[in-house]
């Protein structure tokens, strides 16, 4: 009964998977797969799917000459505040009832409605995938943690392009406040 309520309580969150970001990955493909298996283990199991982007408006009032990761945007080619910009990859695009959140910085809860969505929706327990570990990922867990989410990280399902970084996070780091599995133990979690 207890793995019940908590699967009740539970949703997949999807962080920064979007076609600009991806494209820095050397080879997106094997994460990819683990995260669309991630996604379908999430559909089959009826738990909401989050999408989590991050976006800005046209000419980037929202970013401060002061925030070293997001100053370089004004700049830069990247346009993170168009549609296109802020666009989920397309082998994972959302579906009808998924929910797509717009972010203004690092982490999910920072500068969007993430935390009202996940108390409306009942939301205790989060399962963490998404590029990158690094980013995304660690400020997101970090914030998670600090307000007493339950939190589960798919190992396959987190991609950074630095590799030694990403195993670090992965097996050292984030063990520390979260449950670290693979998406296919996930899977098997939820199909037992």
């Amino acid at each position: 009964m207890e793995e019940n309520r908590t699967q009740q309580n539970t949703a997949l969150l999807i962080l920064d998977v979007q076609e600009a970001i991806v494209k820095m990955l050397t080879d997106s493909t094997p994460f990819i797969k683990s995260i669309k298996k991630a996604i379908q283990t999430a559909r089959n199991s009826k738990l909401p799917v989050i999408y989590v982007v991050v976006g800005f408006r046209k000419g980037y009032p929202d970013v401060s000459p002061n925030n070293k990761s997001f100053s370089v945007l004004k700049n830069g080619t990247q346009n993170l505040y168009t549609e296109e910009g802020i666009k989920v990859h397309a082998s994972i695009a959302p579906e009808q009832n998924d929910v797509i959140i717009t972010k203004k910085r690092v982490s999910a809860f920072t500068g969007s409605d993430l935390e009202v969505v996940l108390r409306s929706l009942e939301i205790k327990h989060l399962v963490l995938s998404g590029v990158s570990t690094s980013g995304v990922l660690l400020s997101t867990l970090r914030e998670a943690a600090d307000k007493d989410y339950e939190i589960t990280v798919l190992s396959d399902c987190c991609a950074d392009k630095d590799e030694e970084v990403q195993r670090v996070l992965i097996t050292k780091i984030f063990p520390r406040q979260a449950e670290v599995i693979s998406s296919e133990e996930w899977y098997a979690n939820n199909h037992s």
